[in-house]
């Protein structure tokens, strides 16, 4: 553990004395950060009375453009643990990463965003609202200690890579195994875009198996209107031999004018036997606030029958 952290450290000072070294005319330049997510949720039914306002999540943080394609970017997340009620917060350190580029070449270190489904939450485009079914799920973490690089060799393909301690950003490393995932994108017209992801997160506890994932993803944007779709894969979950699940995730949107649009979104994952299903209209209130109410459905497989939930959100986003 403390040599990876030295390697890492290693790494982020020889960037650092490279890249001053080089010199710059450019005059640095930096932005804050803040985003907060709230909803206010209601259940239909007597069986579902569950009702109130809601603040999902908050970051905030800061990001500096030192120039010659150097940056340094600053993140704490504040949301609601799983452990405890909702009354408590919790904050982590999201973000606290240096990045490089230089032509096509990107490199960055520190703790990172990962690669696995970055790509799918900026597609899907409302993060507030719902979070991708990878991260729902489980599948893997949107951001983890460690080194990624990317690489674009032309217009229409771009590859990354990524290796990290695998155990998110919420949680000091447990073991001696690391994470390493590879993906490319190929974009064969300006308007679609696939996508392939691989990850293996490595164990080096007996009697138990690496973690596999595999991501991918079709998208098709145009100028009113978008569909995506993504197919994902886990092999042995939680380190547990032939335990492996899989899922799909469908979601589109439409334009209605320049301040609203129309979203449907459906999941399906074997991990809970669950779907869900989510509609609903987002409109845009000046440069930094974003309202939306939607409906969400959701189905879940339980023994001897199923369960059915209806919620209705006004979900809100503010950010700069």
């Amino acid at each position: 553990m403390k040599k990876r952290i030295l390697i890492i450290a290693a790494f982020l000072t020889c960037l650092t004395s490279f890249v001053s070294a080089q010199g710059t005319n450019e005059s640095p330049k930096g932005k804050a950060i803040i985003q907060v997510f709230g909803n206010f949720h209601s259940g239909f039914g007597h069986d579902n009375d569950d009702r109130g306002f809601e603040l999902d999540r908050s970051y905030l943080g800061y990001q500096y453009d030192l120039g010659k394609g150097l940056q340094i970017k600053g993140v704490m997340d504040i949301g609601q643990s799983d452990d405890v009620n909702d009354y408590h917060r919790i904050a982590y350190i999201k973000n606290a990463q240096i990045s490089w580029k230089t032509g096509k070449l990107t490199l960055t270190g520190g703790l990172i965003s990962t690669i696995q489904f970055n790509m799918q939450e900026k597609f899907w485009g409302y993060r507030y609202v719902m979070k991708m079914s990878q991260d729902v799920y489980k599948f893997g973490s949107s951001a983890d200690l460690g080194l990624s690089a990317s690489y674009k060799f032309n217009d229409w393909l771009y590859a990354d890579a990524i290796i990290v301690n695998g155990e998110g950003y919420k949680k000091v490393q447990k073991s001696d195994g690391l994470m390493y995932g590879l993906g490319a994108t190929l974009t064969p017209a300006e308007a679609l875009t696939f996508r392939v992801y691989y990850g293996l997160n490595e164990t080096t506890e007996p009697n138990k198996k690496d973690v596999q994932n595999l991501a991918t993803f079709i998208g098709l944007k145009l100028d009113r209107f978008s569909l995506g779709a993504e197919y994902n894969k886990m092999w042995n979950y939680k380190n547990v031999s032939g335990d492996d699940y899989d899922g799909f995730s469908i979601y589109t949107n439409f334009k209605l004018d320049k301040k609203a649009d129309l979203y449907l979104r459906y999941d399906d994952c074997s991990l809970g036997e669950r779907s869900d299903f989510i509609a609903g209209v987002q409109w845009k209130l000046g440069k930094y606030v974003k309202i939306s109410p939607n409906f969400r459905w959701s189905h879940k497989d339980i023994s001897g029958g199923h369960s059915d939930s209806y919620m209705g959100y006004i979900s809100c986003y503010f950010g700069i």
